[in-house]
């Protein structure tokens, strides 16, 4: 399981496990909190397509899907 920490999300690197159209690397881009500092939003990009995709900050800790840093 990956640490996690919301507040030290944005700028965060990544790296998926299971590639799809040739993208492995993301960086989150974009996290939005509510009044209690609770993650109501966060925007990940992939840095070759450049695409963006909303995504539950908390499937980030599944080893499985994802590793901390760009691999």
């Amino acid at each position: 399981m990956n640490r996690v920490n919301p507040k030290g999300l944005l700028h965060s690197k990544w790296t998926k496990v299971d590639v799809r159209n040739k993208e492995k690397h993301f960086v989150i881009t974009s996290v939005e909190f509510d009044d209690q500092q609770t993650v109501v939003e966060c925007v990940i990009e992939a840095v070759m397509t450049r695409n963006e995709y909303a995504l539950n900050w908390r499937e980030l800790k599944n080893t499985a899907c994802w590793k901390v840093g760009w691999c």
